[in-house]
Order: structure tokens, then C-alpha cells, then sequence
């Protein structure tokens, strides 16, 4: 198994790979919001929740991570400590924001932009704390997202479910927890983790969340895409408002833990969708083929986002 230690990863190679970082975290602009301000595409978040992608800030306010899995696209092969001192949460928001800005800045002198998202742009109304790391970690996360809303902003928070106690007074405005297997087994072999009993606490704590909740489930041909009827047993208690399958992506530094045949197809995870909405009566509400992503829903919960 691999072990978090070491004295922690050059920040130079971070920036490198395109990540501004700021306070003890970074914010990166993602492949969705450069195709969206050249008129283009957008991720499937815009198809599911109405989510623009060139108003999404993608940000992380933690860099350090509990787990190394194997899926994972991130540079989190050598250890990020976490810090000694932290940045309170208003002045780290500024600071994000601040960023995003310079980051857009670069695009007003290109003639592929679409302008009119560009001004869009200057204005986020989403922020997606995911970035890279477990933001739970983050001391001062409930007024981070105190904060986000404040700004009138609504918020995404991804965690992979190691730190229960630090669920229960969070309400951003959409919860996801990662759930990458479907027993203790493969899940040691998924993520290099040791914390199966906190992921479970956490699935039970979501059911009395206020706010809105979201289980992903990444597939890996090979390795965790099979019984989802034992996926559907874990999320009974949980009940979320969604669940998003979403194929298992040969980027950046998977390309060397995994094949490229580790890839499911989308077919491959529609199909499993459709066996996991068996298994625990949730409908197939939607799809999008070019993230290889399906969506289920309760069916009583209004998909796009209104308001923070």
C-alpha cells in the first residue's frame, strides 16, 4: 500500500500543471470553462444543473489528501502536508476570486473568445471545491461556504467521505461524496485507504444533510464496476438526492497506474446505471455521452440550480 509521507511536493510542479495557488490551496481553470469562453461545449454539470461553465470557479482550499487512488488524475503521488497555519475563510474566497480573475484576464486578447461569456465570466456565480485534496481538512470550511453564498454564489462540495464529524453542520448548496467501491476489499485497492468504517458513517450521516446530496461513483473497468447491487445496498440508508456514474478518464497522472482500457465506454456505464436504478428505484434521469456520465434521480428533487 502506498504511504502519504515524504516532506511534500514541490509547489514549482503544481504551477506547472496549471494550478495558482492561493492561501493553502490553488485554483485551476478546467478544460470545460476554456471550451465554454470559445462558445463551445460545456461539462455536463451545465447539462444536469444548469451550471455555466464559464462562471464556475474550480477551486481547493486544502491541497493535502488522505487517499491515493488509483483513478485519480491529480498529482498525488507525493505527499502534500497539511499546514501549520490556515487562511481565514472571507480572505481566502478574496483571494480565489482574485485569482480566477487574473486567470481570465489572459483571454481578452483572443479572438476565438466568445465575449459576451467572457463578461459572463468576470462575474462567477458557482464555486466548485474539488479540486485536488479532501477540503474537509480545511479548519474554517463551514465559513468558506458561508461565505460563497453571501456572494449570492452557489457551491459544490466533493468529499471522499473520511471525515464524517466534519459533515454535520455543512450546507453548501450540493454535497457529493465519493464512493469508488462497492466493499472494504476494493476499496483498499481503489484508494490506498484505511478509513472503510468513516466512508460508512459519513453514507449514514448524508440522509439528514440540509442540503442537496450526491453520491459519484467512478467506474474502472477491471476493477471496481461490478455488483451494483451491493452499491445500492451501501446507499439505502444515505438516500441521496442523485447519483452521478461516471466512467474512470485516462488523464494526467492515472496514465501511469491504469491502461487506457481501463476506460469504460459510455454504454458500459449507462448499462450500469441502468442495473444500479434497479437495484434501489431510482430513475435514469439523464445522460451525457461526451463525459461518459449518467445521472439517477429520486425523482422529487428539481435538478437545476436557482439559487445558492
Amino acid at each position: 500500500m502506498r504511504e502519504l509521507n515524504g516532506d511534500g511536493m514541490d509547489p514549482a510542479v503544481l504551477e506547472r500543471q496549471g494550478y495558482h495557488l492561493v492561501g493553502e490551496g490553488a485554483v485551476k481553470p478546467c478544460l470545460w470553462l476554456k471550451r465554454s469562453l470559445r462558445g463551445g461545449e460545456q461539462c455536463y454539470k451545465h447539462h444536469f444543473y444548469g451550471i455555466e461553465s464559464h462562471r464556475c470557479v474550480q477551486m481547493t482550499p486544502v491541497l493535502h489528501c488522505n487517499h491515493l487512488c488509483l483513478h485519480c488524475w491529480r498529482p498525488v503521488d507525493e505527499a502534500i502536508p497539511l499546514p501549520e497555519r490556515w487562511t481565514e475563510p472571507e480572505d481566502l474566497l478574496e483571494q480565489v476570486l482574485r485569482e480566477q480573475r487574473r486567470i481570465l484576464s489572459g483571454y481578452w486578447g483572443s479572438d476565438l473568445v466568445d465575449r459576451a461569456r467572457l463578461h459572463e465570466a468576470s462575474t462567477p456565480k458557482h464555486v466548485a471545491i474539488s479540486l485536488m485534496g479532501e477540503p474537509t481538512f480545511y479548519p474554517h470550511l463551514r465559513g468558506l461556504i458561508k461565505a460563497i453564498k453571501a456572494k449570492g454564489m452557489t457551491s459544490f462540495l466533493v468529499t471522499n467521505g473520511t471525515n464524517p464529524d466534519a459533515l454535520d453542520d455543512l450546507e453548501p448548496t450540493q454535497l457529493y461524496i465519493s464512493l469508488n467501491a462497492p466493499d472494504e476489499d476494493t476499496y483498499r485497492k481503489v484508494s490506498g485507504g484505511r478509513y472503510w468504517g468513516r466512508i460508512l458513517e459519513s453514507l449514514s450521516i448524508m440522509h439528514d444533510l440540509r442540503c442537496r446530496t450526491v453520491i459519484r461513483i467512478t467506474l474502472v473497468r477491471g476493477l471496481n464496476m461490478f455488483a451494483p447491487e451491493a452499491y445500492a445496498k451501501l446507499l439505502d440508508d444515505a438516500e441521496p438526492d442523485f447519483i452521478e456514474v461516471k466512467a474512470y478518464m485516462h488523464l494526467g497522472r492515472s496514465r501511469y497506474r491504469l491502461q487506457r482500457d481501463a476506460m469504460p465506454s459510455h454504454e458500459e456505464v449507462v448499462s450500469f446505471a441502468s442495473e444500479l436504478s434497479e437495484s434501489i428505484g431510482y430513475s435514469l434521469e439523464d445522460q451525457v455521452s461526451l463525459s461518459r456520465v449518467a445521472l439517477l434521480s429520486r425523482g422529487d428533487i428539481h435538478r437545476k440550480l436557482d439559487k445558492p
